[in-house]
């Protein structure tokens, strides 16, 4: 599945079925790379204790919680420069998103007297002579009621002036009045045709009390009341409620925008790979994936190995927040660097003690903007995705910091590990699990070039250097869509 960190090399998988648990030791991959060799592509550069190069031999790499941390403090910090006013948004594209004002109710709710129930509009006490007609909802309401008088009504039909009550179907009876020529009737039924006026008289079986089943208007809010503060987030039920007090187009806070560009001369958007070439997976994954984590993704781009058109791509765009994928190391086609140089760009984090991925990077372009680069390799562009772009977005947009496992990177919910699982000697290592029972089972098909272990999984376990043995309590990070597992066998995330 295409990708590349700068040249990475595909790393071929294990014979396993991708929703199966990873054994107790973990496998090394057929070509020798198991979980402390993940190079993807820069197997030639010193690790230690002390850090390890990406190319550049003059810089650490950063510790993954540190990294995260750095990401979501440039996001609160893009988030404070950017100052882009709050936008309107039609009813049907507001969901997930944050209120940028109070909902304030713009009429009364309800906005007229209204029947609560099928039935009887009555005026007065009892017994109410009928008149000939029925008032339904969405219609002109009938004329007065005078004292003794009632006419049938259907729920939600706006009650008569004059009316005092409403007496259910099932709770009268009716009888012929003194010129009627018909039998008696009790419970007239929904569908028998409405009595001639005076000629039927209509008792109630149990006491009517003043105002029963009407919904007075303005019961549940008056024109200008606040119905939710800004910041709450735009749920069906608020969504509901905005329609209703009259909203076509809610006030919500402007998702960051973001756009990716997909590098590489090698990647082919349709067909078999061949001759050398290889799909690309990256392009059709990060644009939903971004989405999901509440970006407006603007565009995914395509561009081969030509530093001039990622410069002009990169200083040219509209985004809060641009991401690469590939060209983070120092090959021959390898750009991202030096165009990061040339548009004078800060780097935050130029690479991280994280396998697979550690050779993402995070710099600031300018106030209220930075580029996150995603090693090319697709389970490595997840694990850069996961550590450095989500936590930034998170915290650059207050209708996302909610987002299951973006919620406080401080305080991270753990789960007990089934089994063991063999760690980086000094790196964090990001590893795909699914839930059973609320324990975390790691998955096969975990190297930095694959995604079956990712598509199948609930989350990506945070295996800290050295490994982590059976009953270990383990950070999972949340993926931001439901995740894969059964309810009856157990989710990892309350």
């Amino acid at each position: 599945m295409g990708g590349r960190t700068g040249r990475g090399r595909m790393t071929p998988g294990q014979p396993a079925s991708p929703s199966t648990p990873a054994s107790t030791q973990e496998q090394p991959q057929p070509d020798g790379h198991g979980p402390e060799h993940d190079h993807e592509g820069h197997d030639h550069e010193g690790h230690g204790p002390e850090g390890h190069g990406h190319g550049h031999g003059h810089h650490r790499a950063t510790p993954w919680p540190e990294a995260r941390a750095l990401a979501a403090r440039a996001g609160a910090g893009a988030r404070a420069a950017a100052d882009r006013p709050p936008v309107r948004v039609p009813l049907g594209q507001a969901l997930g998103r944050t209120l940028a004002e109070p909902l304030r109710a713009l009429t009364d709710l309800p906005s007229f007297d209204s029947s609560a129930m099928d039935g009887w509009a009555l005026a007065g006490p009892g017994p109410w002579t009928v008149r000939e007609e029925s008032v339904l909802a969405g219609h002109a309401g009938a004329a007065a009621l005078a004292p003794g008088e009632a006419v049938r009504i259907a729920t939600g039909a706006r009650v008569p002036a004059g009316a005092t009550a409403v007496l259910r179907t099932e709770h009268s009876r009716t009888e012929p009045g003194p010129r009627a020529e018909h039998s008696r009737t009790e419970h007239l039924r929904d569908e028998d045709p409405a009595p001639s006026a005076g000629t039927v008289l209509l008792h109630p079986l149990r006491e009517v009390v003043p105002g029963q089943d009407i919904r007075p208007r303005g019961q549940e809010c008056r024109a200008g009341d606040e119905l939710l503060p800004a910041g709450s987030v735009v749920t069906p039920a608020v969504l509901g409620l905005a329609a209703a007090a009259g909203y076509d187009e809610p006030a919500v806070l402007p998702r960051p925008r973001v756009e990716v560009l997909v590098l590489g001369d090698e990647l082919l958007t349709s067909g078999l790979p061949h001759d050398g070439l290889i799909r690309d997976a990256l392009g059709p994954m990060l644009g939903p994936w971004l989405t999901a984590l509440g970006a407006e993704v603007l565009a995914v781009r395509r561009i081969g190995d030509d530093a001039e058109a990622l410069y002009e791509a990169v200083t040219g765009s509209a985004a809060e927040l641009v991401l690469t994928t590939g060209g983070t190391a120092a090959g021959p086609v390898d750009h991202v660097h030096r165009v990061l140089d040339k548009a004078g760009a800060t780097l935050l984090v130029d690479g991280v003690k994280v396998r697979p991925g550690h050779p993402m990077l995070l710099a600031r372009l300018d106030a209220g903007r930075h580029l996150v680069g995603l090693p090319g390799n697709p389970l490595a562009a997840v694990s850069g995705l996961l550590t450095l772009a989500a936590p930034l977005l998170a915290a650059g947009a207050a209708d996302i910091a909610g987002i299951a496992g973006l919620t406080d990177v401080a305080e991270p919910e753990t789960v007990p590990l089934r089994e063991a699982v063999q760690g980086h000697p000094y790196d964090t290592r990001l590893v795909p699990v699914v839930c059973r029972d609320g324990s975390a089972v790691p998955l096969h098909y975990n190297g930095p070039a694959m995604l079956r272990g990712i598509a199948a999984a609930d989350g990506m376990a945070v295996v800290p250097p050295g490994g982590a043995e059976p009953g270990h309590r383990l950070e999972v990070l949340a993926l931001p869509w439901p995740t894969a597992t059964p309810p009856a066998q157990g989710a990892c995330f309350t």
